[in-house]
């Protein structure tokens, strides 16, 4: 009897789906890509990639839920701590992008970033991390000491990522996870204000769903160019032996339930104004960002989480709605 996995019709796919996107041909290391070489700056804003700042808004968002973006000089110091987390992630960016240079190279997207293109030498890309990493701490501490600590964790949590657990079963998707509530914290201590547990968990259980989607996406392209018969072990991550998809998809289903129980407990925190329970109204958003982004996971996406927020337009349409409705919410308590 076949096996009924009951996460297919969540996410849309079964075991034998094929992903759309496009498997990595080559047996072995590929030519450097063709095309018009960048020039040294170019190849510099490249290797920082702004595109994942997106990430950081995350720093205003805690601010934002508190309902403190409004009060005296806290949108400047949040705006720094955001710019300061931009500093950081670039500076660990260009430092990853040396490390992973070999393995990159072998991989069909990431092979076209500057160092593993051959595009920006690996010492002048180290020395920019470095340089962003200790600027972007120094605003940190500018803001608040106890905001520098919290960046130094982040970029402690998020180095070690790299080097330690990102190799280790579910421990990368902890990881990960990590560095997201470490900036929703850094965006209370600039504030400053205290965040609730349950927005913590919102954004924790959140964090592994998009960690777990694109853990998701990683072994469905590699496990369809090995069977394509061109698919390199250098170009696969270790810790994909350890997962399976279905194992993937309880995660993502599991990971997508919590942050939404969670997100009403928290939403249901504040009582209605004026009769109207505008938090609580934002569940529903919310709930079909989830699950339109676990519909793109199961048709192939989640590699690349900034292109998924970015690029599709159903849910850039559910997150304005929750935006709006969030800050009605938060002007109507104010």
């Amino acid at each position: 009897m076949a096996e009924v996995d009951i996460t297919a019709p969540i996410l849309g796919t079964t075991r034998a789906a094929a992903p759309s996107q496009s498997p990595a041909t080559p047996a072995e290391a590929p030519a450097r890509p063709r095309g018009r070489p960048r020039g040294r700056f170019r190849a510099a804003l490249v290797t920082l990639r702004p595109r994942q700042w997106v990430k950081n808004t995350l720093v205003i968002a805690a601010a934002g839920a508190a309902g403190a973006l409004g009060h005296d000089d806290v949108p400047v110091r949040v705006g720094l701590a955001f710019v300061a987390f931009c500093m950081l992630a670039s500076g660990i960016y260009a430092i990853n992008d040396v490390r992973d240079a070999d393995e990159d190279r072998f991989h069909p997207r990431k092979r076209f970033r500057p160092v593993a293109a051959g595009e920006l030498e690996p010492s002048a890309a180290t020395a920019l991390g470095i340089g962003l990493i200790a600027a972007g701490l120094v605003l940190c501490a500018a803001v608040r000491p106890l905001l520098a600590l919290v960046g130094a964790g982040y970029v402690l949590i998020t180095l070690s990522y790299t080097l330690v657990w990102r190799h280790l079963l579910l421990l990368d998707l902890i990881a990960i996870a990590g560095g997201f509530v470490l900036r929703a914290v850094a965006g209370g201590v600039a504030a400053p204000v205290e965040l609730s547990r349950w927005f913590l968990l919102v954004v924790t259980a959140a964090a592994v769903f998009v960690a777990a989607g694109k853990r998701y996406a990683e072994l469905r392209r590699t496990d369809a160019a090995a069977l394509a018969g061109g698919a390199s072990a250098r170009g696969r991550r270790r810790v994909l032996e350890g997962y399976t998809e279905r194992r993937l998809r309880l995660i993502l289903v599991a990971s997508a339930a919590l942050a939404v129980v969670a997100y009403l407990v928290w939403a249901l925190e504040l009582p209605a104004v004026h009769g109207i329970p505008w938090r609580p109204l934002t569940i529903i958003p919310f709930a079909a960002c989830l699950a339109r982004y676990g519909m793109l996971i199961g048709a192939g996406g989640g590699e690349a989480p900034e292109d998924l927020v970015l690029r599709d337009p159903p849910l850039l349409l559910a997150g304005a709605i929750w935006l709006v409705l969030f800050a009605l919410g938060v002007h109507a308590v104010g």
